[in-house]
Formats: structure tokens, sequence, C-alpha cells
């Protein structure tokens, strides 16, 4: 009886054991996803930031060139993080290819911070080269999603598989957001570098025959209407304040990739956001929203610039913009 109580204590001990060590490795298994997860969630932000801050422009070439190495400076730390993950053996595979998605990524962003200056130069010659050169490093970011997608997010998924863990969410990346800025032209338009128009133009580059462009009707925040000219608009701060523009396509062409910006100035640092509208059709109106992303300044007095950005082919500009008086208050 002594011996088969001896055996059964050291059965229960070696299942206990190994149900432990099954379970210390399950969760590591889901510890490493969610750090992936998180780490890849703020990769998708930064390039957010950055094909944002791209697209609405600095104060200057150096002031967009300032905050574009501040994302590559966050990008940096998100491939240091990667790198002293601590993967379980099964995950080791896809940690390299982590590091070497997120290193894509702050490279690219390193990169085009070179080349903007030369891109928003006087120089044809010297800003069509840079246009070029920044669609090009554009394709890291579309290498980024493809090493993460096929081995990262592949890798952990089938180990999970294999462990018949289940419940689990897999982070998917979104660090090329839109293939256009893989064609300079495109490039060149949405960065408003105007001596880089030619970049990658040719007969496939020109506009289409007939008018092009559009006009500023209206811009509001929230309820109310703004009013150039007169007293300042008095306008209720918060964090989320949204500005809506309606623009008039007044030309003959359906017009794609219109940018309406919104810029704040007269009170510290310029505040700039943007908005993109996929398509315009000639003779119609399109309302457009654009968050300011950021509290605006409170109590002095600010000029609000609502424009509608030039699109190739249009000649006449001058009601695409419209400049406010305004007093952002609280409450």
């Amino acid at each position: 009886m002594a011996a088969g109580v001896g055996l059964l204590v050291i059965v229960l001990l070696v299942v206990g054991v190994r149900g432990c060590l099954s379970n210390r490795k399950e969760q590591a298994l889901k510890d490493y996803n969610r750090d992936v997860a998180s780490l890849i969630g703020d990769g998708n932000d930064n390039t957010a930031d950055f094909f944002q801050t791209l697209s609405t422009g600095g104060s200057s070439p150096s002031d967009l060139q300032t905050q574009i190495n501040q994302l590559r400076v966050r990008a940096e730390g998100q491939t240091r993080k990667a790198a002293g993950l601590d993967a379980p053996g099964e995950m080791r595979p896809a940690q390299r290819n982590l590091v070497l998605t997120l290193s894509l990524v702050q490279e690219a962003i390193g990169k085009v911070a070179e080349k903007l200056p030369g891109a928003l130069a006087s120089d044809s010659t010297v800003a069509e080269n840079a246009v070029k050169a920044i669609a090009g490093e554009m394709q890291a970011l579309t290498s980024a999603d493809v090493v993460y997608t096929r081995r990262v997010a592949a890798i952990v998924q089938q180990v999970l598989d294999d462990e018949q863990i289940g419940g689990q969410t897999i982070q998917r990346s979104n660090f090329q957001q839109n293939l256009g800025w893989l064609d300079p032209s495109i490039v060149a338009r949405r960065i408003d570098s105007e001596a880089g128009r030619g970049a990658g133009g040719g007969a496939a580059g020109e506009p289409a025959p007939g008018t092009h462009g559009h006009g500023l009707v209206s811009s509001a925040v929230g309820d109310k209407t703004l009013v150039a000219g007169g007293a300042p608009n008095r306008i209720a701060a918060s964090s989320t304040v949204t500005f809506r523009a309606v623009i008039a396509n007044q030309g003959e062409n359906i017009e794609t990739d219109v940018r309406v910006r919104v810029r704040i100035r007269g009170a510290g640092k310029t505040i700039s956001a943007q908005k993109t509208v996929d398509e315009t059709r000639p003779g119609t109106n399109a309302e457009v929203s654009v968050p300011l992303g950021q509290a605006p300044p409170i109590g002095e007095a600010v000029q609000i610039t609502v424009e509608v950005r030039a699109v190739p082919g249009e000649q006449k500009t001058d009601n695409n913009a419209q400049t406010y008086t305004a007093l952002f208050t609280r409450g």
C-alpha cells in the first residue's frame, strides 16, 4: 500500500508540473502576441501621423522636416522595443521579422525626412529627383506590410493554432495607407511640391481636357457657419473641434484626391489639419469634415483659413480659400 501511495504521489506531481509548464508556455505565447499587437498598433498610429503631416505641410520645409523627424524618433523607439521582446522559442522566426518590419518603417520615415527640403525646393531638377526618391521610400512601407503579414502575423497565428490556443486577436498592419504614395506625380501634389510636379509625369500624368477646379462654398464648426469680415466668429473650444467645408466642383472633370486644409494662425504655433476627398463630380457639392486633432488656442484672436487645394489643370484659384477671424472660447 505504501508503495502504491508513493507511486500515486509521484504521478500527481508529474502531472502537476506538466500542467504548470503548459500553462506557463500558453501564457508566454499569449503575452508575446499581445506585445506584438501593441507595437504594431503604435506603428500604425505613427504612420497615420506621418501621412497626415506630409499632406498637411508645415509652416516651412524645415518645420515639416522637423515634424517628420520626430515621427522617425518615435519609430526608432518602437523598433528598440521590438528588439527587446522576450520571444518564446516557437516565436523566434516571427520575432526576427517583427524587428525587420519596424526597421523598414523607421528607415523609410527617416529617408523621407532627408529628402523633404529638396522636394520642396524651387529648382525643378532638385525637386523632381527628391520627389522620386520619396516615392521610392514609400515602397518600404508596402514591404513592411508584406513582411509583417506573411512572416510575423502568419507565424504567430500558426503557433497559436498548433498549441490550440484560441480566443486571440492578431493585429493587422496598415503602414502603407494609400498606394498613390508610390506615384511621384501624386507625391508631388500631396506634399505641395510645385517644382516637383513633373516627377513621373509624361502623357499619363497630364490632366484631362476641359476645365478643372473647385470653389469653397462655405465653412462651419458644428452648427455655426463662419462669416468672413466683421466681428470675430466665436467658437466653443474643445479637443474635438471639427470643421465642415462645403466645396463645389466647378470644372468639367471628375477630380480625385482632393484635399481640404484648415490652418489656424495668430496664437503661437500654426495649427494645420487636412482631409482628402477620394472623388468629386462636375457641378456637384461635397461636404468635407476636417477634425482639428488638438485643442485650439483659447481667448486669443486667430485667423482661420479654410482652403480646397488646387488640382492638376486648375487655372482659377481665387475662390479656393477663405480666411475668418475667430475667437475660441471655453464652453
